[in-house]
């Protein structure tokens, strides 16, 4: 009886942590200040911190470039504040590192798809397999938007500004690996990022 009741507990835990509020407690890992947390690329130019912000800009030859964290995740709970600045903004998060089971949760507008696929996933070797529902409605062009990320095994989860926009499991996925964030290559712009926290779940 008492390890029904313990499966039970878990089952119900787990559940919960798919509903909007998140229990674990939250570490912040960008508070405007400093990048101690992230491995910051060598000779950059891409990333800075200015007014409490975390600036990412192309550079002159538009190679882009990825800030990782230096600290390695398996189920968590990633946020943050973004706000688009010139250019076509093509951006996201990378959950678990950058390779062909990971999935990374876009910002901006897709290069391939030419059109905005903010809160979708994106998964090098599918594409995009499904998109984020209600973006239009939600999205603030010239104001700061709140994107929220979870994932727990190989399922995942997105909210923007307050409201649930995406599920979607990943068979095979990468189950450990850096939060990223992506200024893409090939491209004319600026975003800004502040107020970057993770639960670890």
């Amino acid at each position: 009886m008492k390890n029904v009741l313990t499966l039970l507990f878990v089952l119900v835990c787990s559940l919960a942590s798919f509903g909007q509020s998140i229990d674990a407690p939250w570490e912040t890992i960008f508070d405007g200040n400093d990048l101690k947390g992230w491995e910051v690329p060598e000779n950059n130019v891409w990333w800075s911190i200015e007014e409490g912000a975390l600036w990412a800009k192309s550079d002159a030859e538009e190679i882009g470039s990825i800030l990782w964290t230096k600290k390695k995740y398996t189920d968590f709970v990633v946020q943050l504040d973004f706000k688009f600045g010139y250019g076509t903004v093509d951006t996201g998060i990378y959950m678990r590192g950058d390779d062909s089971k990971n999935v990374q949760i876009q910002i901006g507008e897709s290069g391939s798809l030419k059109r905005d696929m903010t809160a979708s996933p994106y998964v090098p070797s599918l594409g995009y397999p499904v998109e984020a529902e209600g973006i239009s409605e939600l999205l603030k062009l010239n104001d700061w938007n709140t994107i929220k990320s979870m994932t727990i095994g190989n399922t995942y989860k997105v909210w923007l500004n307050g409201v649930v926009v995406m599920n979607y499991k990943l068979e095979n996925a990468n189950l450990v690996g850096p939060i990223g964030i992506q200024l893409h290559p090939g491209k004319e712009m600026t975003v800004q990022f502040k107020n970057i926290s993770v639960a670890e779940l």
